[in-house]
């Protein structure tokens, strides 16, 4: 009997002592110390890439010339948002009752009032807006222009085990990982913050990168950190979510398994005791 209550103490304190573990991969950043300087890697500013639908307004003093050099779309095209997709970061100071919406080609090209076919793929917004006012003074067109450049459909997509999974929009000149997992409602305790992928489209083909979202350096210092249009951030499932796609695929790691398992050999001990005698 004493080598059946050791067995059965063993199996107990053995349940308890895997049940009570602190899993290590749940906190962000574990390397950062309380006031450590951490530098990302250079800012990158999300740049103009054909598909692009972007919003360009001409000012000027003259509200005729100015008419000149806008586009007028229809306000519902405009404003259209998929099922499932979500704004962040919308300028506040736009005028939504005259909308300028241009369609960048596959040749990087916007074709402009007045100026014809502009090539600004690989321009930031606000080196579009320099670009254009540069093109109306050089042409001797507008002496005061001021152009104004937002991002029409601008947006990544994040996936797998966030709370909110889906196509985010946004109208910002960077993005980073963070903020994107953040607009997703963050992680859920599911997701594998160790292995978070950022796919993006190449010129090449699909560009993977994986980062590490417990390791501050290897987060800020991926070429990831700052997100790029159409971005797809994807979460991939721990192995304990990945065993609920079958019926019985936590059976092993519950208590009553274990406590089921000590029980079953409790009783061969005290029959192999019993015949032994």
């Amino acid at each position: 009997m004493k080598i059946r209550y050791i067995i059965g103490a063993g199996a107990v304190t053995a349940m308890l002592l895997s049940s009570c573990s602190t899993p290590k991969n749940i906190s962000y950043m574990q390397d950062v110390e309380s006031g450590q300087l951490m530098v990302p890697t250079t800012p990158a500013n999300i740049k103009v890439q054909p598909g692009d639908k972007l919003s360009i307004a001409v000012t000027t003093q003259d509200p005729a010339l100015s008419q000149m050099f806008n586009l007028i779309a229809p306000q519902n095209r405009l404003n259209q948002v998929n099922a499932g997709t979500q704004r962040v970061g919308e300028s506040t100071g736009s005028n939504n009752n005259v909308n300028q919406y241009y369609t960048v080609d596959e040749e990087g090209d916007i074709n402009f009032p007045v100026l014809g076919r502009l090539h600004i793929a690989g321009m930031t917004r606000t080196q579009v807006a320099k670009y254009i006012e540069k093109e109306l003074k050089s042409r001797d067109l507008v002496q005061d222009p001021v152009v104004s450049v937002e991002y029409i459909d601008t947006g990544i997509s994040v996936m797998g085990e966030v709370a909110k999974p889906g196509r985010y929009e946004f109208n910002k000149d960077q993005l980073t990982l963070m903020e994107a997992i953040s607009m997703a409602g963050d992680l859920t305790i599911n997701g594998k913050r160790e292995n978070v992928s950022v796919i993006r489209q190449t010129a090449q083909g699909q560009q993977v990168y994986v980062v590490d979202l417990t390791n501050a350096k290897n987060l800020l210092g991926s070429p990831a950190y700052y997100l790029q249009q159409n971005d797809v951030v994807y979460v991939e499932p721990s192995n304990k979510r990945k065993r609920e796609a079958t019926a019985s695929g936590n059976t092993v790691y519950t208590p009553s398994f274990w406590i089921s398992l000590g029980s079953i050999g409790i009783t061969v001990a005290t029959l192999i005791v019993t015949i032994t005698k």
